[in-house]
């Protein structure tokens, strides 16, 4: 008997500089476009009650739904993808800051540092 797999349709988004930033990482690390991705986490913790979490990985996991947006392939758990839903990421970079951030419809409130939310 077949067992059927239930994943949580996911929305995500990375902007194209967002894309071109993991790109980059992806050949630092020397893993292949074709099965490596990003794993984007929601983990508990940071100073709002959830913070993000981003890595490059050689392929998915078993339970992981797979996104691919911008020519990246994104990996996220079931945990993480009820709170993942409608995100974009976007890459940016000028005087004041520089890094990932998260555009969050989810999130009811944040902190200063960019990097945890509440849900």
């Amino acid at each position: 008997m077949a067992t059927t797999q239930h994943t949580t349709p996911v929305t995500l988004t990375l902007t194209e500089k967002a894309a071109a930033e993991v790109r980059k990482f992806m050949a630092e690390e020397k893993v292949s476009p074709e099965t490596a991705g990003l794993r984007i986490a929601v983990l508990p913790g940071g100073c709002s009650g959830f913070r993000y979490s981003l890595n490059i990985e050689d392929k998915p996991g078993d339970d992981d739904v797979v996104i691919e947006t911008a020519g990246v392939r994104c990996f996220v758990d079931g945990f993480s993808a009820q709170y993942l839903n409608g995100v974009t990421l976007d890459h940016k970079s000028n005087f004041q800051e520089s890094g990932f951030a998260f555009e969050n419809p989810n999130a009811t409130g944040g902190c200063g540092c960019g990097s945890s939310f509440t849900v």
